[in-house]
Formats: C-alpha cells, sequence, structure tokens
C-alpha cells in the first residue's frame, strides 16, 4: 500500500534527517519506508552500539530510538549519547511497544525528548517527529536571538530615558513616571514586558548604596540640579554591573521642573580595565607587589602619620645577592620564579612583624595607619619592607634578621636547588631622613655598606656612612642602577692608519652619563673592577658594540673591527666565548667585528686560566689585541703562543718619542718584535705631528690619540669623517703625505 505524502516543507526546503534505529528487521523496514514516504531522509541503525558509532562522525536531524534491544538497549543509548558533547539538545524519540508508566518515566529520565508507542499509525509518528523538529528549530532560533541581543547590549550598552513626576504619586513608585528606551532596559536586564518603575530600579542597587543613592536622588529632585553619576546595580539575573547615569531637569513654560531626560550606561567593562590599569600602575606584574610608585605613596602615608602620632617608621631595602648568576645561569624563566618565591617569602617575613598595640594610637586610627604597611619590588633583584610604625631600631632589625634567614633556605626553581642571600639596608624615621627620597637614599647607602662588608647581613644607616666613603657608596649604588637606566654610552676614538689617511677601526670607551654629568672612566671604572660591576658593565659594553658595529656597516660600509677593553674577571665566566657570539648574532655582523683588549699586566696575573679562552675565540674569528704593550711583565715565550693579533703600544712610549733616545729605542724593540711574530703594531696616545712622524718613520702606521680625534659619540664620529677627514682639511693628513684620500669605510686588512 502507498501511504500518503505527510511531509511539508514549510520550515526547510531540505529533507530532515532522522537516525532509526530497532533491533527488530521488519519493524525497521516498515518504519523506515514509512517516513520516506512522508518527506524523511532515513538512516537505519540496528543496535544501539552502531548507532553511537555512527555518531561519531555524522549528526542527523532528530533520533527515532527503539526502547527494547539486546546489548545497548535504547535507554543506555540515550544516556550514553547525551553525555556526550554536541548532542545534549539532539531531539530524540523513544519508540516502544510499552506503555507502562515506569518505561515512560524512565526514558524522560535518561534524557528522551519525547516518548511513542509503537503503532501503525504513520502519520501520528510523522506528526510528532515534524512537531519536535519544529520545537528543536524554535530553540535554536531562540538561543541565536539570545546570542544576538547579547551582542548588541555589548556594543550599545547605552540607552535613553525620560522620568516625569507623576502628580498625586509616590514619586518613586508611580508606573507611569519613568520611560526607558529598549536600549535602557536591556542596560538593566529587563524587557519591554517589564513594569518598570523608579523604585524597582534603585532596589536594584545593593542595601549599602541604596540609602545614599535615595538621599542624592531626593536631593537632586528638590532643588534640580544635574545627576552625574555611577551606581552598582545587581540586574535580574544577579550580575553586578555598573550604571552611569546622567540627567538633565526639564522645565515648563512657568519654569517648574517636571521632570528629568538622561541616560543610562552600564560602564563596567571600562571600570574594570580601570582598575586593571589601576592595578598595573601601583603593582609589579611578576611578583603582585606593590611597585615603586605605589611604595612611595605608602610610604608617604606612614611619614604623615608618623608625624601626628610621633611615632618611629623603618624602611627596609632588600637586594638579593648572586641573582644575577642564577639568572644568567639557568635562564630569566627561572630567574622570575626565584623572584616570585622571594617575594612570597618576603610577604611572610614582613606580615609577622611586632606592631604597637596601644590603646591610644588605636583610637587615633592607626588601624587604618598599619594597612600601609608592605613588601614592594622597586625592579630587578631590589625590594622595599616598609614598617610604618615600630617601637625602636631593634624591632626593624628583628624583620631583617628574619628576611636574612628566610632568603638562605634554598629555593627550587625548576627543579633544582638555588642558594641566594640577601643585603639589607635599614633607615629610621625621622632620625634618618624627613622624606622618602632621604630614607631611598640612606637604605641603599646602608644596603651597600653590606655588599662592600661581604653581603648576606643587614646594616642601620648612621652618620658614619655618610661621613668618609659615602660618596663611593653613592657613587656605587648609582652605577649599580646605571644600566638598567640607560645611563651608560659608548664614545668610539678612531684608529688611522696614516699611509692612506682612512679609519681603520675603533677603540671603544664607556661613558656614564649621570644626569646631566658626563662622568668620566677613571671614576668609575676603578669602582666597577673592585665591586665585580665591571662584568655587567662589559657585557653590555660587547653589546652596544656590536649593535653599533651594524649601524656603521648599514651606513658607511663600515667592515673592520670595534675593540672593547675586556677586564680579566670576564674570563670567570664558563659562557664567555657564547655571550659575545650571541652579541654578534643578535646584529648580524661578523665575529671579527669585534676586538678584545687585554691588559699585558691582567693577562699575566691568571695566565693559565685565560689562555683556553683566548684560543676559543680566535677559532671564532674574534681577534685579540694585547694593550698598553710594555708596561707589563709578559714573557716572550708566552707571546709567541698566544693566539693575539695586535701589540698596542703604550701611551707613556709614545709621549716622549722625539725627545728622549730611551723612548724611540723601546718603540722600535716593540715595532720589530711585533714584526717577527707576525704581529700587527698600533700606537695610541698620539697627540702631536712629531709623534705621529717618529712613529710613522720607525715602521708603526697605524695609530690613535688627539692628534686624530678625541673619543666621540658614534653621530660625531660619522660626522668628523665627512667633515675632516674626506675634505682633506686636518693638519696630519698633509703631514702624513698621503696621496689618495678614500671613501671612509673599512676593508679589515692587515696593517702594522
Amino acid at each position: 500500500m502507498i501511504l500518503p505524502h505527510a511531509f511539508d516543507a514549510e520550515d526547510s526546503p531540505e529533507r530532515p534527517k532522522v537516525l532509526l534505529v530497532d533491533d527488530d528487521e521488519v519493524t525497521l523496514m516498515l518504519t523506515a519506508e514509512a517516513l520516506r514516504e512522508r518527506g524523511f531522509e532515513i538512516t537505519e541503525a540496528d543496535s544501539g552500539e552502531r548507532t553511537l558509532a555512527m555518531l561519531a562522525d555524522w549528526t542527523p536531524d532528530i533520533i527515532v530510538l527503539d526502547a527494547m534491544m539486546p546489548g545497548l538497549d535504547g535507554f543506555d543509548t540515550c544516556r550514553e549519547l547525551r553525555a556526550s558533547p554536541g548532542f545534549e539538545n539532539m531531539p530524540v524519540l523513544m519508540l516502544t511497544g510499552l506503555d507502562d508508566e515506569a518505561s515512560i518515566t524512565r526514558a524522560y529520565q535518561v534524557g528522551a525528548t519525547d516518548f511513542f508507542v509503537k503503532s501503525t499509525q504513520w502519520s501520528l509518528l510523522s506528526g510528532r517527529l515534524r512537531y519536535l523538529l519544529r520545537s528543536a528549530r524554535t530553540r535554536q532560533e531562540l538561543e541565536r536571538s539570545k546570542s544576538k541581543l547579547a551582542r548588541a547590549q555589548d556594543l550599545a550598552r547605552m540607552g535613553s530615558f525620560d522620568w516625569r513626576q507623576a502628580v498625586g504619586h509616590n514619586t518613586l513608585a508611580a508606573p507611569g513616571g519613568l520611560q526607558l528606551a529598549p536600549e535602557a532596559l536591556r542596560v538593566f536586564g529587563l524587557g519591554p514586558q517589564d513594569t518598570v518603575s523608579l523604585r524597582r530600579l534603585v532596589r536594584m542597587v545593593p542595601m549599602p548604596e541604596r540609602r545614599g543613592l535615595t538621599r542624592v536622588l531626593s536631593e537632586v529632585q528638590s532643588q534640580s540640579k544635574v545627576l552625574a553619576i555611577d551606581v552598582p546595580v545587581n540586574l535580574p539575573d544577579g550580575r553586578p554591573r555598573i550604571v552611569h547615569i546622567e540627567a538633565e531637569p526639564e522645565f515648563n513654560e512657568h519654569g517648574h521642573s517636571v521632570g528629568y531626560t538622561g541616560i543610562v550606561q552600564d560602564v563596567t567593562d571600562r571600570r574594570v580595565a580601570e582598575d586593571r590599569i589601576r592595578h598595573l600602575a601601583n603593582f609589579d606584574a611578576l611578583t603582585g607587589l606593590p611597585n615603586r610608585r605605589q611604595l612611595i605613596w605608602r610610604t608617604e602615608r606612614a611619614l604623615d602619620h608618623a608625624r601626628r602620632l610621633g611615632h618611629l617608621v623603618a624602611l627596609l631595602l632588600i637586594d638579593l645577592d648572586r641573582f644575577k648568576i642564577i639568572n644568567d645561569t639557568l635562564g630569566h624563566a627561572a630567574g622570575d620564579e626565584l623572584l616570585v618565591e622571594v617575594a612570597r617569602r618576603l610577604r611572610s617575613c614582613v606580615r609577622h612583624s611586632e606592631q604597637v598595640m596601644d590603646a591610644a594610637l588605636e583610637s587615633a586610627g592607626v588601624r587604618s595607619h598599619r594597612s600601609l604597611e608592605a613588601v614592594g619590588r622597586l625592579g630587578g633583584d631590589e625590594f622595599v619592607a616598609l614598617l610604618p610604625e615600630v617601637a625602636d631600631e631593634s624591632e626593624a632589625d628583628r624583620v631583617s634578621v628574619r628576611i636574612l634567614e628566610a632568603m638562605r633556605e634554598p629555593i627550587l626553581v625548576g627543579g633544582q636547588e638555588c642558594f641566594v642571600t640577601a643585603s639589607v639596608g635599614i633607615a629610621m624615621f625621622p632620625r634618618d631622613g624627613a622624606s622618602v627620597v632621604d630614607l631611598m637614599r640612606n637604605s641603599d647607602v646602608a644596603m651597600y655598606s653590606v655588599k662592600n662588608a661581604g653581603r648576606d647581613d643587614s646594616a642601620i644607616y648612621s652618620p658614619m656612612l655618610a661621613g668618609r666613603g659615602r660618596e663611593k657608596l653613592e657613587l656605587e649604588s648609582a652605577l649599580h642602577k646605571a644600566i638598567e637606566r640607560n645611563e651608560l654610552v659608548l664614545h668610539y676614538q678612531p684608529k688611522i692608519d696614516v699611509r692612506s689617511a682612512r679609519m681603520v677601526g675603533a677603540e671603544a670607551l664607556m661613558r656614564w652619563q649621570r644626569g646631566s654629568v658626563l662622568v668620566p672612566p677613571g671614576d668609575f671604572i676603578p669602582l666597577a673592577e673592585e665591586t665585580g660591576l665591571i662584568v655587567p658593565l662589559s657585557e653590555w659594553a660587547l653589546k652596544e658594540a656590536a649593535r653599533q658595529a651594524k649601524a656603521w656597516q648599514v651606513n658607511f660600509g663600515f667592515a673592520d673591527s670595534i675593540a672593547v677593553n675586556l677586564p680579566n674577571r670576564m674570563f670567570e665566566r664558563s659562557d664567555l666565548v657564547e655571550h659575545i657570539h650571541q652579541c654578534v648574532s643578535m646584529y648580524g655582523v661578523p665575529h671579527r667585528a669585534i676586538q678584545l683588549e687585554i691588559t699585558e699586566t691582567g693577562l699575566m696575573k691568571d695566565l693559565q686560566n685565560v689562555i683556553p679562552s683566548l684560543h676559543r675565540l680566535t677559532e671564532i674569528g674574534v681577534e685579540i689585541s694585547i694593550d698598553d704593550f710594555g708596561t707589563g711583565y709578559s714573557s716572550l715565550a708566552y707571546l709567541t703562543t698566544l693566539p693575539i693579533s695586535e701589540l698596542k703600544i703604550d701611551r707613556s712610549f709614545v709621549r716622549d718619542l722625539g725627545i728622549t733616545p730611551q723612548s724611540s729605542a723601546v718603540v722600535t724593540a716593540i715595532i720589530a718584535l711585533a714584526r717577527s711574530l707576525g704581529l700587527r703594531v698600533i700606537a695610541e696616545g698620539v697627540e702631536n705631528l712629531r709623534q705621529m712622524e717618529v712613529l710613522h718613520r720607525l715602521g708603526c702606521g697605524v695609530m690613535q690619540g688627539f692628534l686624530f680625534s678625541r673619543a666621540i659619540p658614534p653621530d660625531e664620529l660619522e660626522q668628523w669623517l665627512q667633515n675632516t677627514v674626506l675634505p682633506r682639511k686636518a693638519p696630519w693628513i698633509v703631514q702624513a703625505g698621503a696621496d689618495r684620500i678614500e671613501p671612509p669605510r673599512s676593508t679589515g686588512g692587515r696593517r702594522s
């Protein structure tokens, strides 16, 4: 019998896809044929197991599931289906010959959408399927509409309103007194069907703020003021939001206020963003501790309290010892992990600091004052502990002892135990300073006195530290921060081949731009060597020289090397060669772009440890020059085996050239020695034409000194090349008798 076509395509031009599941072959065939005749696209399965397998890579519009099947029956199949992602809302019609209440209840419990008793009434079954499909479609459309509405609320979180004073009514309760546009209704989580009154909106405001808002509204109404206020509200769905309200009074022709018109705007996200920005501006992103800005603010508040109440404030400056070694060895990620743990320990130490519990102070408002207590991070490995109320300096000292003990405990970083100690400087208000700047400076001085004395200890600032040696301590303290503050600069003194009047290299000389003062190297290099800061300063100089070599290569084809003075302490680094390789690789210049100058005296002090690194450096193409040659005690035997390429004649021999025969004899011997060993030779400290002429006559053609140029910034050096060397304006060019002036580019060729 041909069954009538009962499918209507009013909702979709496509045939609905139905998965029909039944273990009875005859029932499966008859039902499938009936539904196909009614416009459904049928896919068949004969078991629960087969059903789940098919649904792994295919999704129907609806599932018709036989309840009673061997193995995995319809109830268990439905239960597993509902637990599968993507099938939580799939329409499922449970089909069975059972019509008892227990089976129906069980079907709904396992997640069936509906229940149908098996029969040959195919039209009823078809109608039930169409109904379920339509319901599913309606639900999907509702979900899409809800999503669109949510997006609209996100994009247009503003709406207008009008409020009219209702005559003869309580204004807050009058339903007709307040008119909100649809957009304004959405701001409050309401819809067109909701009855809205000012009282209802006020009730959305949490109780602590509600009383104040009611008072403001009454004042605005009575005085016809302009209203501009941010109000926290709890929407009907429980979400807390912040709504900005602006309203202006409206007046009738008699000048009487008749109501307000204005806007409401959901400013929650803006406030959250502002709070986030405020947090980032005041707290360290890595450790979550107050940053420098927040610490200064808290310290200023603490000092204000202390002045009024007459008690002491302690400021502890904490600097980690050996942190840089750990950071360089294990990497920055490990260093960050260590800093986070240090911050946790410091918080623990300060949180348990002793406090004065005086009733008079309590009544004077010291409770809020105590909340100023904080541990903060100034930057790098420097921290501050602020104790806003201490009885005496011994109390601050006890806190420092706790800090030192906590730091001595091993810290597990990346599965490896690390040991780091701290140096702590303590300054007391009002004795050691009346301002935050004074306390910071003096705690810094005290901390560096600990560094100089061997570290892993604390010191309280005293006038003795401010006396003899204070300038040195302050200089060291400032030098410690010079790199991170970008205060270091390199000036460059050109190396000149007087035979061709060409620049064939340059020596990088470090300068310290401390504020408006340019500190010469003689004032800070010895201090850096004494304190060990020469290592990070030299690391910076190597990287900066590589960067400048690249810049000159681009600007005017520079192809020679920039010489960097390398202190002996750099050879203590096991990764020295790797560090230099990273410096040149970072800027894409060849290894020969960096030349290392080592003093003769320094070389002989630690020769056995230096030689392996020198060989590895020359293997990758870095050239080595012996600086100040002739002033030390180097052995000629060592000179024949060292991987060096250049000897540099010390300025003390150049100074008296042409005046004393001894100087000429020494210079002649050095030049002859260099030639016999196959080394280049360069003279430094050339200040006049006489010295240049003698050196040229003795066979030294490459020189540097004030005769040619002092050490100058890189941009000035480029101007010097363009304005002095190329136009042949300098007297030394004519004196040297240069026949040809070439463009200021280097060839890296051999020179002597």
